[in-house]
């Protein structure tokens, strides 16, 4: 069992032993990880938005709960569900557990999914952004520091988290973004968090479908080899994506280039040009996860990256932060 430190609210709150959350990583939070997670004590997370369509996600929340019994989340981008708000109607039709809401304004959005019972958490990546998850009533708050993977912010977690906590009011706050270990929850939790989303370390996890290749990247990475894209100007904007450097970041660095010379020409919609960056994510993604093409494919990672040392089933990731948790604290009270 958790020591009663380590049993925050939010565990109440979201049914879970450990204050401990899978992000919901797209093309690699599938259920079979998911499910992991949750049986280890954790909440999974299942990357919710798929190219395939809303009924290959009611598959895959279907298939999660063949696997476990327990509580999971569904990941779903806010701006997305502007022009697909079908991912929505299928996680409120299969009553899923909760939502995690990115990206955009959660109003709408976790009006509904609370009106179905369904318990919201939103992610933001700027107090401003914070401020309005709170105002919208959403059950949890995620406060995404930039040395998170994939798609994220520019404001450091340690900087953002506290920041969040001071306007969430009675919300509890999670922590995400370059956190990996048991001295990371302890971390967040000092700052005022309830618990923390890991993504990259779950990577290299036994019970993720991703290929060896893609896992084996991970284990072999370095902190500074994990930076976000860049932002080439502001009329063309970009989520900024952090992953491991290699030849894809360059090719879509060169995409982005272009289109944006393509816009200010008149050749190319901005919104055209922002759907087409967004499909070389998902295209590189796969070719990752799925083909192994760590040299041209995505490696979406956060600076935590640095602590992937092996590859190791779920529940002993999890064993291992809880323990290190309670080892930091002990140090931390002069046990030991």
């Amino acid at each position: 069992m958790a020591r009663p430190v380590l049993r925050t609210r939010l565990c109440d709150i979201l049914d879970i032993e450990y204050p401990v959350i899978l992000a919901g990583m797209g093309g690699v939070a599938t259920a079979e990880l998911v499910a992991a997670v949750s049986e280890a004590g954790g909440l999974g997370g299942l990357g919710g938005i798929y190219r395939e369509g809303p009924e290959y996600l009611r598959q895959q929340i279907r298939q999660t709960r063949d696997l476990t019994s327990k509580p999971f989340s569904v990941n779903l981008w806010v701006f997305l569900l502007d022009v697909a708000p079908q991912f929505l109607d299928v996680c409120i039709e299969e009553k899923v557990p909760s939502v995690t809401l990115t990206f955009g304004d959660p109003g709408e959005y976790a009006r509904r999914a609370k009106d179905a019972g369904i318990r919201v958490l939103h992610q933001v990546q700027t107090v401003a952004a914070a401020k309005r998850a709170a105002e919208a009533g959403v059950d949890v708050i995620i406060a995404q520091g930039g040395e998170g993977g994939g798609h994220t912010g520019s404001v450091a977690t340690i900087a953002l988290v506290p920041q969040a906590v001071d306007v969430a009011g009675d919300i509890p706050v999670i922590a995400a973004g370059g956190i990996a270990d048991g001295r990371g929850l302890v971390a967040a939790l000092a700052l005022g968090a309830q618990g923390v989303i890991m993504g990259t370390r779950f990577v290299a996890a036994e019970e993720c479908i991703a290929h060896p290749r893609f896992k084996e990247a991970f284990v072999r990475a370095a902190a500074r080899d994990a930076m976000p894209t860049t932002q080439f100007d502001p009329s063309l904007p970009t989520i900024p994506v952090r992953a491991i450097l290699n030849e894809g970041t360059k090719d879509f660095n060169r995409l982005q280039l272009d289109l944006l010379n393509k816009v200010k020409a008149g050749e190319v919609p901005r919104e055209e040009a922002q759907v087409k960056l967004e499909e070389f994510w998902v295209g590189a993604l796969r070719r990752a996860v799925v083909e192994g093409d760590v040299e041209h494919g995505s490696l979406m990672a956060g600076q935590s990256v640095a602590f992937v040392k092996k590859i190791q089933p779920v529940r002993e990731i999890l064993d291992d932060l809880v323990g290190g948790a309670e080892a930091a604290l002990a140090r931390m009270a002069g046990e030991g």
